[in-house]
């Protein structure tokens, strides 16, 4: 999560599309910047909102805009089964390896999903408090779109470096299983194209 004071201006830092790469650009302009523990730098929009947006808020004297971004759901997934995937993933519970990307997504829709396909939703962590939610909603897929807002915003060139990339390789899924997905996430598939829409 980034925070620039004189822009009043919050990024969220949504899961898994490509914030860490963006953060490592802008943090030495940020006037705030929340990196870690996990817990914090992905904080919600609800959080936000109940915890953070009022104490910057009442800081400042003005409301800030807030804005994050989303990526397409099953492309989404396919970024964390493949960050899963590597060797140092540290909680083997966590790990897929040896698991399908089918396997995979078939545990995320079931009603207990095991710890390695327990990675929550996008609409879950863009679902606004009460009446608050975002300023702004960028795809992942349209970073370009993100990149010239903030160098607008922030009067300034962005460069972007390759950070936190999950390993290329190729995701087959059953067409029963995409059925599925399309089924359980109907919330994550309108919301990515409600957002597809306005591009």
């Amino acid at each position: 999560m980034l925070v620039f004071w004189h822009q009043r201006l919050t990024m969220l830092a949504t899961p898994k599309t490509g914030t860490t790469a963006i953060e490592a650009a802008l943090e030495s302009l940020a006037h705030l910047a929340i990196q870690r523990p996990p817990q914090l730098k992905h904080a919600n929009l609800r959080k936000y909102h109940r915890f953070i947006g009022p104490w910057l808020e009442s800081a400042a004297g003005a409301p800030f805009d807030v804005i994050a971004t989303i990526r397409e759901p099953l492309d989404w997934l396919g970024s964390w089964y493949r960050y899963r995937q590597r060797e140092d993933i540290g909680d083997a519970a966590k790990s897929t390896a040896g698991i399908s990307f089918d396997q995979f997504v078939r545990d995320y829709c079931s009603d207990a999903p095991p710890a390695y396909a327990a990675v929550g939703a996008q609409s879950q962590f863009l679902a606004p408090k009460n009446e608050k939610g975002l300023t702004r909603l960028f795809r992942y897929e349209r970073i370009e779109d993100l990149i010239q807002f903030l160098e607008d915003r922030l009067n300034c060139e962005i460069l972007l470096p390759r950070l936190n990339v999950s390993p290329v390789m190729e995701l087959g899924l059953d067409p029963a299983t995409e059925k599925l997905l399309r089924k359980v996430a109907t919330k994550e598939f309108e919301l990515y194209d409600t957002v597809a829409s306005q591009g």
